[in-house]
């Protein structure tokens, strides 16, 4: 019996990219090849990049290179890109990175076995033309669904798949292969995105908005509850738009009781969500909704109008701290984290206090900064009014110690409070780690728990915070606490 065919997938990116490559995994092992984890022990390193800021490129460039390098002392025989940056930028990325063996776009994911074979034997598939992905479905949201179906759109595999296809355990498997134990997994509600954010090129090699349909997101969801996944994150480029192209801008009011309710979850979060598009009805459903936790990633990135409206996005600083006083008004101890871009072309010293301002009220979890750098094929790349680098630098530093100092004081205010833990590793060395309902995968700092006794992955805890460590709480479990005790991997 011939060996079998071995492929590792590397990720990098966004929660979204890590979706994508789980779909891609569930293709290969329904056509026989064997998943492994580390590069070096596959024929074929499939590595999934990312595209959307500068680092994140070179961050995407060094692991294809570092992939590269095994086919000199490892089993390794071929590395292939695929993922945003391939897809956005094709012949050039391969002329550019000859040690790719092969760049494959989002066209190629329904065929990515018969591709990798054919790279694997020597072969070589033409990497793709790059284009606008926003002119493969039709302007109006209304139509889009019955295009659908002659797009890519990554990571909306079919559910309702026959038993033995992909790896599943009944007919509502997605096209999906887990490939971690861990127990959070996000889902996508939709792909693409119908803004124009000045500084943003994902629209063009993402495409437009289409959102998943609820029953493939709820089976989905119970496939996942099935490998023992304890939370789900709904990850989209905007969550805040699902349903619109469905006729039900409110469909995500209705689908989350929904996805509540599914055996074995016992938390849902929504990631990504604009605060232009904040209504009361989602705010409601987010604060009140049972297992469904208070939390609001919000995409403010900045607060001064002026640098709102270059940006081609809405709100100010005072709207945006009503926003948040409606939210805790609700819940009090929901969890807020956002984005923020300094040294915005034609941003003015008022306009870097007007930013302050907001994030000294806001009391904010998680801040994450960026300084600005032009994007090719982006508005915002135009702009004449660019400030200089040294200024951008000097911006990015002041803002950063401030997020820092800010996120450190508000951990502090969660001192006393009783928050529920999904634990997430135990080690008997570093401890017992997991996050509380206001905490993200990998964003928003995590939960030290100061007794691990009785607890494994998966469990989840009721603990008293007693202490910090800059974002992250240590909590104290409470004696006969109510923990669940089904196991993730039960």
């Amino acid at each position: 019996m011939p060996e079998r065919r071995t492929v590792a997938l590397v990720t990098l990116g966004c929660a979204r990219n890590e979706v994508d490559s789980e779909e891609l995994a569930g293709r290969l092992e329904a056509d026989g090849w064997q998943l492994v984890e580390d590069a070096a022990d596959a024929d074929v390193a499939v590595v999934n990049t990312c595209g959307f800021v500068e680092a994140a490129k070179k961050d995407s460039v060094d692991a294809l290179l570092e992939a590269n390098d095994l086919k000199d002392h490892g089993r390794t025989q071929a590395v292939v890109a695929v993922g945003c940056m391939a897809e956005r930028y094709g012949k050039e990325l391969a002329q550019a990175l000859p040690e790719a063996d092969g760049v494959l776009g989002f066209d190629d994911y329904a065929d990515i076995s018969d591709r990798l074979q054919t790279i694997l034997s020597g072969g070589i598939h033409a990497a793709h033309t790059p284009r606008d992905r926003r002119k493969l479905l039709p302007i109006s949201p209304a139509e889009r669904q019955e295009s659908a179906a002659a797009v890519a759109l990554p990571g909306h595999g079919p559910t309702d798949l026959p038993e033995g296809v992909a790896p599943a355990s009944g007919p509502r498997a997605p096209l999906r292969r887990r490939l971690d134990g861990s127990p959070v997994a996000s889902v996508k509600l939709a792909s693409g995105c119908d803004r124009r954010c000045s500084f943003c090129a994902i629209p063009s090699f993402r495409g437009s908005f289409i959102s998943r349909r609820p029953s493939d997101v709820l089976n989905e969801t119970r496939w996942l509850a099935e490998q023992g996944v304890k939370e789900i994150m709904l990850v989209s480029e905007n969550n805040t738009s699902y349903g619109k192209d469905l006729g039900d801008i409110r469909l995500l009011e209705s689908l989350l009781p929904n996805l509540a309710d599914v055996d074995g979850i016992e938390r849902v979060r929504v990631s990504y969500l604009q605060p232009a598009e904040m209504r009361p009805g989602l705010i409601d459903v987010l604060t009140s909704t049972p297992k469904v936790v208070p939390y609001f990633d919000l995409s403010f990135q900045h607060s001064a109008p002026d640098v709102l409206r270059a940006m081609r996005r809405f709100g100010d600083t005072d709207r945006f701290l009503e926003l948040l006083d409606t939210i805790r008004s609700k819940a009090p101890e929901a969890g807020v984290r956002s984005n923020f871009i300094v040294g915005f072309p034609g941003e003015s010293e008022s306009d870097l206090a007007e930013l302050e301002r907001f994030l000294n009220g806001a009391r904010l979890d998680a801040i994450g900064v960026f300084g600005y750098s032009d994007e090719e094929g982006t508005e915002a790349a135009t702009y004449e009014n660019k400030l200089d680098e040294d200024v951008v630098a000097e911006r990015l530093a002041h803002i950063s110690r401030l997020a820092e100092e800010l996120v450190s004081q508000r951990a502090e205010e969660r001192v006393g409070q009783t928050v529920h833990v999904l634990v997430e590793s135990v080690d008997a060395e570093e401890g017992v780690y997991g996050r509380a309902e206001h905490q993200a995968p990998e964003t928003d700092g995590q939960v030290l728990l100061t007794s691990g006794e009785g607890l494994s992955v998966g469990r989840m805890v009721e603990a008293k915070v007693v202490g910090t460590e800059g974002v992250d709480l240590v909590a104290e479990p409470l004696t006969g606490s109510p923990v669940c005790t089904e196991e993730a991997g039960r």
